[in-house]
């Protein structure tokens, strides 16, 4: 009987499109930078809450071969990127997408009757912050700088990764001049953000 409960309790999250966790209990991380929590494990997917630098998170498992985890943030479920957040492994402290076997592993399936995701071409990869770039944003632009970027919207790249202040931005996507000020800007992953045209790196998301 307990066997049978347990087969259609999972069955059931499965039906209404959430993860469904092994029976290992999940874990608790640290976000090394303003993370997005996104309504699917991707970049197309729309963000949905972010957890703030520093910030605790309860982690429920990590998609195998992949760095997209399910995650609950004071009470906002969603999914986030791996790559950004550590935890406590064995007495060392860890990057989850680095050791993959700290977390359960889960899957992820659309609710039932739900718009399929956007399918926008993934072209690159954001490159993760090195140690070398401080983590902090820049301080927040000028408003006129927002107006621009918004009244001057671009067509969004999509790139493996997550935007988050330091993240490199390739070559490949080119970025926009905002007139009379430092830094240019792009969408990215569905997001406007401002990158130091020098390094290519993120130095501000707006969202």
């Amino acid at each position: 009987m307990k066997k049978l409960f347990a087969a259609t309790a999972l069955a059931s999250l499965a039906a209404i499109g959430m993860a469904v966790p092994s029976l290992a209990a999940g874990a608790t991380a640290t976000a090394t930078s303003d993370l997005n929590i996104r309504s699917g494990p991707g970049p197309q997917y729309p963000p949905t809450g972010v957890i703030g630098n520093g910030s605790t998170v309860a982690v429920e498992g990590c998609i195998q071969g992949s760095q997209w985890c399910q995650v609950d943030y004071n009470g906002t479920t969603g999914w986030a990127y791996g790559q950004y957040m550590t935890m406590n492994y064995q007495g060392r402290t860890v990057v989850i997408e680095q050791q993959p076997s700290a977390v359960p592993v889960v899957t992820y399936q659309a609710p039932a009757g739900a718009t399929a995701a956007p399918t926008e071409t993934v072209n690159g990869e954001l490159i993760g912050r090195v140690g070398d770039v401080p983590p902090q944003a820049i301080e927040p632009p000028p408003a006129p700088v927002r107006t621009y970027v918004v009244d001057h919207r671009t067509d969004p790249v999509y790139l493996n990764g997550e935007v988050v202040t330091g993240a490199g931005v390739p070559d490949t996507v080119q970025l926009q001049q905002v007139p009379d000020y430092s830094y240019d800007y792009a969408y990215v992953n569905g997001q406007p953000v401002l990158v130091d045209p020098t390094s290519r790196r993120i130095v501000y998301v707006y969202r």
